[in-house]
């Protein structure tokens, strides 16, 4: 039984009502800035400056999803380049039939 909020929920980027809303949940956040909830929830750890809590939820407003994108578009500090884009499926050997190469 999979009840409405199951810890699958909180792992997974959720599309916000309104993009435009002024603060979103960290499931929205990552949704917008298309990163995963767990990359998210890690750089926010180390940046508590940049989340605030309604109750126990984190949450963030418009201010702080901008300064996340400028630090994510800035790329990886540790290796000096852009943090690396999830890669398409076109080299999946899954997806071809099994004669055709």
């Amino acid at each position: 039984m999979n009840s409405p909020s199951s810890n699958s929920d909180h792992h997974n980027p959720v599309p916000p009502t309104d993009l435009d809303q002024e603060y979103m949940t960290v499931q929205e956040t990552a949704f917008t800035l298309r990163c995963s909830v767990s990359w998210l929830r890690r750089f926010l750890r180390e940046h508590r400056e940049l989340h605030s809590y309604s109750g126990r939820r984190i949450i963030t407003n418009r201010e702080d999803r901008a300064a996340i994108y400028e630090v994510r578009r800035a790329g990886d500090p540790r290796k000096g380049r852009p943090i690396p884009q999830q890669r398409g499926g076109r080299g999946n050997r899954a997806s071809r039939p099994a004669g055709s190469r």
